[in-house]
């Protein structure tokens, strides 16, 4: 479906120990800014992008995760979703690209950005992600029903696990990898992490809860 890859949005005042966490994790950086605002990391399945709290022009709080997307057609993306019935599509230009918007099932505004060739002065790496480590973030089941119909229209309804977040959406990830080694290899890079059943827990560095399961 027009390309849709699951990208949510960190907001940190701490953008490099973030990134130095999830590339223990596996995940590499794809496309970082020249002053070090903004980078997003690969995962063998989706990504996560750390933006500069102090720079945000949204109004997003260091340590706040916000759901977003990238696709490769927005504007196709926008038929779809108009002739399924959210009426509040749009498509406008932003300093960086094109960015779709349609409302959430919480009533937040979900941005798809349209991925672009041009860089706009940001660094575009050689990214090759671990494939073993897979982006699964969890959503609140309390609109799970109207959850999974705009994500099935966005072709990434299977990515997602439902529970309570206590946020708008939690980082996760799911790993093929003995979650003991996953675990050594954080514990040794200074990370707080405790082992609970068959799902790691680790203390980011903003205090938030990310999770890694099997």
């Amino acid at each position: 479906m027009s390309g849709v890859v699951v990208r949510p949005l960190r907001f940190t005042d701490r953008v490099a120990e973030m990134r130095a966490l999830l590339e223990s994790l596996g995940l590499k950086a794809r496309i970082e800014s020249p002053g070090g605002g903004w980078v997003d990391m690969l995962a063998g399945s989706g990504m996560v992008a750390l933006h500069s709290a102090a720079t945000s022009s949204t109004g997003g709080k260091p340590g706040q995760t916000r759901l977003s997307f990238e696709a490769e057609d927005i504007d196709r993306l926008k038929e779809v979703l108009e002739s399924a019935g959210y009426p509040d599509v749009a498509i406008w230009d932003e300093a960086y690209g094109r960015v779709l918007r349609v409302t959430g099932p919480g009533g937040e505004d979900l941005w798809i950005d349209e991925r672009s060739d041009d860089l706009y002065g940001y660094k575009l790496n050689d990214a090759r992600p671990d494939g073993r480590v897979l982006l699964t973030p969890l959503l609140d089941a309390a609109n799970q029903a109207a959850w999974q119909e705009l994500l099935a229209k966005l072709g990434v309804a299977e990515v997602f696990r439902f529970g309570t977040p206590g946020d708008e959406v939690r980082l996760e990830f799911t790993t093929t990898e003995a979650l003991e080694d996953v675990q050594a290899r954080l514990v040794a890079s200074g990370h707080q992490v405790t082992l609970v059943g068959d799902s790691l827990e680790i203390v980011d560095p903003d205090g938030q809860a990310v999770v890694v399961r099997t």
